[in-house]
């Protein structure tokens, strides 16, 4: 089996998904308006989010949320620059880390508080797909 997508439920999916293909190069491969505004990222590959608003289910709070708990993770081949990027518009940084092997790890949140963790590992962590 493979992993199809990983599904977030949030408070404003519209405006979080256009933020996510501005400013993370994610594109929508799907949209279901209604009822729940669902969409579908894509990056690059073959990973896909899901976004989506279903007021049967709480959306998490996922500003008090440590980001140990939970991030979303994303690869930069220029964490700084990205981060400052990221930052203008409208993220925050959380912490940066940095592995013995050279590894970069930066977390931040996202403009509706989900921790969001960009990754420049010595080592990327799938070799051959």
């Amino acid at each position: 089996m493979n992993i199809e997508h990983v599904a977030f439920n949030v408070a404003e999916p519209v405006a979080m998904a256009a933020w996510y293909c501005k400013h993370c190069g994610l594109r929508i491969v799907r949209h279901i308006p209604q009822p729940a505004q669902t969409h579908f990222l894509a990056d690059a590959n073959t990973t896909v989010l899901e976004i989506y608003c279903n007021p049967s289910a709480q959306v998490p709070d996922y500003r008090n949320m440590n980001p140990l708990l939970f991030h979303l993770a994303l690869t930069s081949a220029d964490p700084a620059s990205d981060t400052e990027r990221l930052i203008a518009a409208g993220a925050s940084l959380v912490e940066e880390v940095r592995l013995p092997d050279s590894s970069q790890l930066i977390m931040l949140r996202d403009p509706w508080g989900v921790p969001l963790q960009l990754c420049q590992r010595a080592k990327p962590l799938v070799w051959n797909l």
